[in-house]
C-alpha cells in the first residue's frame, strides 16, 4: 500500500474471492457459479445491436428490469432497487443503516464480505456465534438495537431459517433495519420478500449470479419498503447513477422472462445436490443440510486442507476456509452430474 492511503483504510482487510487459477483446466466447484449457461433467450438478447448501443449510457432508473422484477414479486416499482451485483446493494445497506454508531450484528460464520463492509466504514461489529451445529438461533437476534444482517440460506453452511423465523427477527428489532441476504434462496429456501409489505424495517437482497447463471454480468437487486429503497437510490445517485451496464440490464430482463429454464436448472441442481450428499456420506463425509447450490462437508480422517489440496492436485477446485470452527470443512459447489461424478472419483482416489 502507498504512504498516501488514509489511516482507517490501512487497517482494512479486503474480501478474498475464490481462486481463479489459469495454470490448467480445472473443474471449478469453488465459487458457487451455475454449471449451466444463461438461458437461450438471454443469449439471443445479447446481439450485435445491443452491443452497438454500448456507445449510449445505460438507463439509470433500470426501468425495464425494475418493471419485470416488480411483476415477478408482486410489488411496486418503488419497492425495487437494481444493483451492480448483490454486493453493491449490501454495501449501500451497511453505509445507510450502520454508520451512525449503532453498529451491525451478523453471525461469526457467514458471508465474508460483511466484516469487510463493516471495516470499510469503521462500523462496530456485534458477532453472534452460530450454535455448535452451525444453526442460527433466532433468540440470539432479538432486541439488539443494531442493524441485523443475515444470509439465508447461510454461507458457507447452507443452513436456512424459515420465513416465520425471519419474521421473528424482524419483529424483534423494530428500531433497526434487518437485511436478509437471499443469494441462495432459489435452491430450497423460503424467501422473505412477501414480508417486506408488512414491515418497514425489512430489506431483502437477491442476485442473478447463482440461479440465473449471470455471475459474470454482475446483477443484483433489493426489495423492500419504498422508504428503504429510496435510501439506497439516494446513495446510488451520489456515487454512480449508471451503476448497471446496458447489456446486463437486458440480460437480467430476459432471464426473468425465461422462467421455465430457471426453474428447471434449480430443480437439476437440487437433485444433484441430494445425490452428491448421499454419495459423500457413503465415503464417510458428513454434510450440513444445505439449501444452497453447494455442500459443506468434512471427513473424520482427513483435514479440510488435505481434501482441498488433494482435489486441486487432481484437477478439482473446492473452497477451503481457515476459520477455527470450520477449518476441517470444504464448501463444494454443485455442478453438473458429470462434474460431481468426477469429484467423487477423485475423492475415492484421495481416500
Amino acid at each position: 500500500m502507498s504512504d498516501y492511503l488514509s489511516g482507517s483504510l490501512r487497517r482494512l482487510r479486503p474480501y478474498t474471492p475464490g481462486e481463479q487459477p489459469q495454470d490448467r483446466t480445472y473443474i471449478k466447484l469453488n465459487t458457487n457459479e451455475s454449471p449451466y449457461p444463461p438461458s437461450p433467450g438471454v443469449l439471443d438478447a445479447l446481439n450485435r445491436q445491443e452491443a452497438a448501443d454500448l456507445r449510449l449510457y445505460s438507463d439509470p432508473e433500470a426501468g425495464e428490469l425494475k418493471a419485470a422484477l416488480a411483476a415477478r414479486y408482486g410489488v411496486g416499482l418503488e419497492n425495487v432497487f437494481v444493483s451492480n451485483g448483490s454486493d453493491e446493494a449490501l454495501n449501500f445497506a451497511f453505509l445507510a443503516y450502520a454508520t451512525d454508531g449503532r453498529g451491525v450484528a451478523f453471525a461469526d460464520i457467514t458471508y465474508g464480505f460483511y466484516p469487510v463492509f463493516a471495516g470499510l466504514y469503521d462500523i462496530p461489529v456485534h458477532t453472534v456465534p452460530l450454535r455448535e451445529d452451525f444453526r442460527l438461533a433466532v433468540e440470539d437476534y432479538l432486541g439488539l438495537h443494531q442493524t441485523v444482517v443475515i444470509a439465508n440460506p447461510n454461507a458457507p453452511t447452507g443452513l436456512a431459517l424459515t420465513r416465520a423465523e425471519v419474521e421473528q427477527v424482524v419483529q424483534g428489532n423494530p428500531d433497526a433495519v434487518v437485511v436478509i441476504d437471499e443469494a441462495y434462496v432459489d435452491f430450497g429456501g423460503e424467501s422473505a420478500v412477501e414480508l417486506t409489505g408488512r414491515y418497514p424495517n425489512l430489506l431483502v437482497v437477491q442476485t442473478f449470479s447463482k440461479s440465473r447463471s449471470l455471475a459474470g454480468a454482475r446483477l443484483g437487486y433489493a426489495i423492500g419498503p419504498a422508504e428503504l429503497i429510496a435510501d439506497l437510490e439516494r446513495i446510488k445517485y451520489a456515487t454512480n447513477p449508471y451503476n448497471v451496464n446496458r447489456l446486463t440490464l437486458r440480460a437480467g430482463t430476459q432471464a426473468l422472462a425465461d422462467r421455465a429454464y430457471f426453474e428447471e436448472n434449480c430443480r437439476q441442481i437440487m437433485q444433484t445436490r441430494a445425490y452428491t450428499a448421499r454419495r459423500l456420506e457413503e465415503l464417510g463425509f458428513s454434510c450440513t443440510d444445505s439449501r444452497a447450490n453447494f455442500l459443506f462437508a468434512r471427513h473424520p480422517h482427513l483435514s479440510g486442507q488435505a481434501v482441498y489440496q488433494g482435489l486441486k492436485e487432481r484437477g478439482v477446485l473446492v473452497r477451503h476456509f481457515d476459520g477455527a470452527r470450520i477449518v476441517d470443512y470444504n464448501r463444494i459447489t454443485v455442478g453438473t452430474r458429470d462434474q460431481m461424478e468426477i469429484l467423487l472419483q477423485r475423492l475415492e482416489e484421495l481416500l
